[in-house]
């Protein structure tokens, strides 16, 4: 379909081109031949992938890769024990990935909502209700309060109407609509007053339109198109664990084809021992690699998860998690995330006083004025009240809901004044007069009431209500109000004023004049979308914790500005800029002040997504909360995006990595904690691991450049390292956080996982566990090799159990922390440790693992050997030495 700005064409022009009828519509012959050529009104959705596709994912990573290559070699040289042991690991991190991933997309699907299964249209000159999915371009729909829109419609006849498109444009308050051509053609989708747009929802009256959009040619299929095409970012932790991966397969070929050499340097004649060295040098490489690693990390990060999910967040992909905690800017849509989504009485103006409503909640009495300004708002009102249970909701114009609040705060209930006074005529609100009326009849005679915008209100007014006196208006007391009304205005507050008069009989001639001339005065009310409570809190959290929060929304400026500056996210005017303003800026020049704003306003959804680009042009972390339609690109093509899972919208849902299921902006926060502690903790386990490990190599390699017997077999080392440490390195995975977790900065994105602390712990205590291991194998070696290999293997063993107490702070003493802050660690080590006795006290598995019964006097040196590293440590501890002045 020819591509058109349909809010600058006359209905007219609309009718002619679409070859239609406004009283008759489209026949059901050619609304059945276009639907045929333009296709259903649906959204195409990218295929999901499926649980082969999720499974083979987990493959695509440079560790995975490998170990299982260190199986194949394994196998190829016979040692189908070690192959099989590892191929194991690998699948059951792969399946646990696919749970994963698979149970996310099944939670996300729960909270999926129908938007528009029906809609209003005429075909034939006949009205008729159809799926919406049947619409088609020239269809003419029928909306009323409370309709979805269903389509993209250029309006041709409106009555009072007002849509709220707050998933599409980010504007919590609905906006007038009129059927009449706009003369310019850049004017933002807010601004379109002639248009109704798929997805948003009619609050107030009624209207008609032609479909101008259906499907993927609608302004929601356009964002739908800008996420299907966007390309997903690698997650930090997915970056630092390929790196990882890489340093430990090149470390595996170095001191595989190192050993081999040195093998044919002292055995080149002997082709048995040659083929010695060649399965040794594997044995070091399958010992170099941490196999339990990648099923840890993935285990750790689905335990996170569980976690989040308890504290209302569904994350749908795993590494996800840690990205939020090395989160440096958190860009947030302003309506329904920083905001409740839900005008608010903020404060009230009455006999030349402002008050605010938290002054007047709770009040026993209030006073007569205030009575008759509160009863204004809530009776010249048509929101519905609802019984839903225990709780009462509103139903109607958020406006005019807020109104009805306001009366329950003060205790005026509408339903109670509607009995008491009951509405007899009206004037509803229109976009010329600005102003609503409604009479009510008293006892005696009939009481008016009228609200409306202040300026044009003050026009119909003769008198002002005084200290209890009703006086003839003044100039004065026109400036006064005025000033007023100006003063709530630069504070973002919508003003509504309200005025009143009684009348003997309803015998008028003329009945907009004689309801709505000779008013008195009684005040003004201000409103606004107010923040949540919890998230000013929040923001100085993530403010504390080295997190620049961003406010981008499609309301407006002197909105934006208003609550940012209650929020505390920015300081200065200076900080806030306009979609308009930031479209002057070149890519360039927008690069290099994006670091200068902090709230962005009246933006669109290409704004957003360039918003977030350019801040990841500075290499920083980039995460994106939000709700609307409009949000869905920006949370695509983030680092990390959150979606709101009441309110969010599917297409928000569906771009996001992660849903937030109470709507909160304060579980942004959790979830940045919860990142935080996922991401120390699993740097726990790959110090614990590689610390473990650079021990055994350590072992074998001295022994090997010693030309010693093995201290340690293959089969030793796989049991090590899948077994007895896999436990505790789970445990570190549910260590607690640490106080300070929060007042820290974020982590360096590019950062590598081996920072200067870790590797001087890693090397250290790498170095302490192959001596004491060689330790007690020459000690051993006095009874025998067998005893030596025995004690050698349970010297290691139980000494990386004890080990698992250092590692769990690397700045604090286990006796500070205390033993059973962590009591999953107690359980690992009791089960390993177990585990270990039953390897060398079973006949069976004695065999198996060939090791012998060892004496009391063997026993007592294990047990010293094992306690050591602890004191070892515990001293470097003590002396400031374990980690690093960045790390603090």
């Amino acid at each position: 379909m020819e591509k058109l700005s349909w809010h600058t064409l006359s209905k007219e022009e609309v009718e002619e081109k679409l070859s239609t009828s406004f009283s008759k519509g489209l026949s059901k012959d050619e609304a059945y031949r276009r639907l045929e050529q333009y296709g259903p009104n649906e959204l195409e959705e990218k295929g999901r992938k499926t649980i082969f596709h999720m499974f083979i994912d987990q493959f695509k990573d440079f560790m995975i890769a490998v170990l299982i290559v260190a199986a194949i070699i394994s196998g190829m040289l016979g040692e189908w024990t070690d192959a099989l042991i590892i191929l194991l690991i690998v699948v059951l991190n792969a399946v646990l990935g696919v749970i994963q991933e698979n149970k996310a997309e099944q939670s996300l699907e729960a909270l999926k909502k129908m938007a528009s299964p029906t809609a209003k249209v005429i075909r034939d000159g006949m009205p008729d209700v159809i799926p919406a999915s049947q619409l088609v371009p020239g269809d003419v729909v029928v909306l009323e309060a409370g309709d979805f829109v269903p389509a993209d419609i250029r309006l041709f006849e409106t009555s009072n109407l007002k849509i709220e498109e707050a998933a599409l444009t980010g504007e919590s308050v609905p906006v007038e609509k009129h059927d009449e051509r706009l003369e310019k053609e850049d004017v933002p989708l807010g601004d379109r007053v002639n248009m109704a747009y798929s997805g948003s929802i009619v609050t107030y009256g009624r209207g008609k339109g032609i479909v101008v959009g259906t499907g993927m040619n609608t302004e929601m299929g356009k964002i739908a198109e800008m996420i299907q095409t966007s390309q997903e970012t690698v997650t930090p932790l997915q970056k630092r664990l390929e790196v990882l991966g890489k340093t430990l397969g090149t470390v595996v070929l170095a001191i595989c084809g190192f050993i081999f050499i040195i093998g044919i340097f002292y055995h080149h004649k002997e082709s048995k021992e040659i083929f010695e060295m060649f399965l040794t040098s594997v044995s070091l490489a399958v010992a170099a690699i941490p196999e339990g690693l990648p099923a840890i990390v993935t285990i750790v990060l689905a335990v996170g998860v569980q976690r989040m999910a308890k504290r209302n967040a569904i994350i749908r992909k795993l590494p996800a998690v840690e990205t939020l905690g090395s989160a440096t800017i958190i860009c947030s849509d302003k309506t329904g995330t920083l905001t409740q989504n839900r005008m608010t009485v903020q404060q009230v103006y009455y006999n030349g006083k402002f008050f605010n409503v938290n002054e007047l909640e709770g009040r026993d009495c209030i006073d007569d004025h205030l009575k008759l300004l509160v009863t204004t708002g809530v009776l010249c009102n048509d929101t519905q009240i609802v019984v839903d249970g225990a709780n009462k909701k509103a139903i109607g114009d958020p406006t005019e809901t807020a109104l009805v609040w306001l009366g329950l705060k003060v205790g005026l209930d509408k339903d109670i004044l509607d009995a008491d006074m009951p509405r007899v005529d009206e004037l509803p609100f229109d976009s010329e007069r600005k102003l609503m009326t409604t009479v009510h009849k008293l006892e005696k005679g009939y009481r008016v009431f009228t609200k409306g915008a202040p300026d044009q209100l003050i026009l119909r007014c003769n008198r002002v209500l005084l200290d209890g006196k009703v006086v003839d208006i003044s100039a004065d007391h026109l400036k006064h109000i005025q000033k007023a009304n100006d003063d709530m205005a630069s504070r973002a507050l919508r003003v509504l004023g309200m005025a009143y008069k009684d009348l003997d009989d309803l015998n008028y001639t003329d009945k907009e004049k004689e309801l709505e001339d000779g008013l008195i005065f009684v005040g003004l009310v201000g409103m606004i979308d107010p923040p949540r409570p919890e998230v000013k809190e929040a923001i100085k959290v993530c403010q504390r914790a080295g997190i620049k929060p961003i406010m981008i929304t499609g309301d407006h400026k002197i909105t934006a500005v208003a609550i940012a500056r209650q929020l505390g996210i920015l300081k200065s005017d200076e900080e806030a800029i306009t979609g308009a303003e930031l479209d002057r800026l070149s890519e360039e020049e927008f690069k290099e002040r994006v670091k200068d704003f902090s709230v962005y306003a009246r933006v669109s959804p290409e704004h957003k997504v360039r918003i977030v680009k350019a801040w990841q042009s500075w290499g920083q972390i980039v995460a994106m909360t939000g709700d609307g339609v409009n949000d869905a690109p920006a949370l695509k093509i983030a680092d990390i995006g959150a979606a709101m899972g009441k309110v969010g919208t599917d297409v928000a849902k569906e771009a996001a990595d992660m849903v937030l299921t109470d709507d909160n902006f304060a579980t942004i926060v959790a979830a940045v904690e919860e990142g935080r502690i996922i991401f120390a903790n699993i740097l726990k386990a790959i110090q614990y691991l590689l610390s473990c490990n650079v021990g055994e190599i350590l072992a074998v390699f001295i022994a090997t450049m010693l030309d010693w017997e093995k201290p340690l077999l293959p089969i030793h080392i796989l049991w090590i390292n899948l077994v007895t440490d896999s436990f505790p390195a789970l445990a570190l995975g549910m260590e607690p956080a640490e106080k300070d977790i929060m007042d820290k900065k974020p982590r360096d994105p590019n950062a590598r996982i081996f920072s200067r602390g870790m590797v001087r712990r890693i090397v250290y205590q790498g170095f302490l566990t192959g001596i004491l291991t060689l330790l007690a194998f020459t000690i051993g070696l006095r009874d025998g090799l067998d005893i030596a290999r025995t004690m050698a293997f349970a010297a290691l063993t139980f000494g990386e159990l004890v080990h698992v107490l250092n590692v769990r702070s690397n700045k604090y003493s286990i006796f500070r922390i205390g033993f059973m802050t962590n009591r999953y660690a107690v359980g690992a080590i009791a089960i390993s440790g177990l585990l270990q006795l039953l390897v060398m006290t079973v006949p069976f598995l004695s065999n198996v693992f060939e090791v012998v019964p060892l004496g009391f006097k063997h026993w007592i040196w294990v047990v010293i050997l094992a306690l050591a590293r602890l004191v070892v440590v515990e001293m470097v501890k003590l002396l400031g030495y374990n980690t690093t002045k960045d790390e603090e």
